[in-house]
């Protein structure tokens, strides 16, 4: 039996090397290896969150339809990272590249340790929610049953996030 196609959402970061040219090379990989990009938001400078004695972020969230599960999808998301350099020295530092999945079709998921969709803290982050309140207004959050663009909405995150 085939599995179906399910749109999943992902959100592309960094504040390292050739901030856009990494963006484009996830986004390609992506679609060559993890399913078809179907939708792509403008690209958001944004300062650093979390860690803030580091360079600004560009940002950017994709539709991509697959057939991968979100755990597959998860595994070659992290493989493309580390095709592009990525090395991971510490939480909220520096990269080159970062690929995280926000959104599994209507699914809820927890594997303690590995994996959590809808991302936990998607809601509290103008960064995610700005690229994704773009291309998925209408996409409903499966936990709080609010819109992407009801959420981007009433965000607190006071953090400067612009488009380019």
């Amino acid at each position: 039996m085939a599995l179906e196609h399910t749109i999943a959402y992902l959100l592309l970061g960094g504040n390292l090397g050739d901030r856009e040219k990494n963006l484009e090379l996830a986004i390609q990989l992506l679609n060559e290896e993890a399913g078809t990009v179907v939708s792509v938001s403008s690209v958001y400078e944004t300062a650093a969150w979390g860690k803030k004695d580091q360079p600004d972020f560009l940002n950017q969230a994709i539709a991509l339809t697959t057939d991968l599960n979100a755990m597959q999808l998860l595994d070659k998301a992290l493989e493309i990272e580390q095709k592009l350099g990525r090395i991971r020295k510490e939480k909220w530092g520096e990269r080159l590249i970062d690929i995280d999945l926000i959104l599994y079709g209507e699914d809820v998921i927890h594997i303690e340790g590995k994996l959590q969709v809808p991302h936990p803290h998607m809601q509290n982050r103008k960064f995610v929610m700005q690229p994704m309140a773009e291309i998925a207004a209408h996409v409903k959050h499966p936990v709080f049953g609010k819109s992407m663009s009801e959420l981007a909405e009433n965000i607190a995150d006071d953090l400067d996030v612009k488009k380019l």
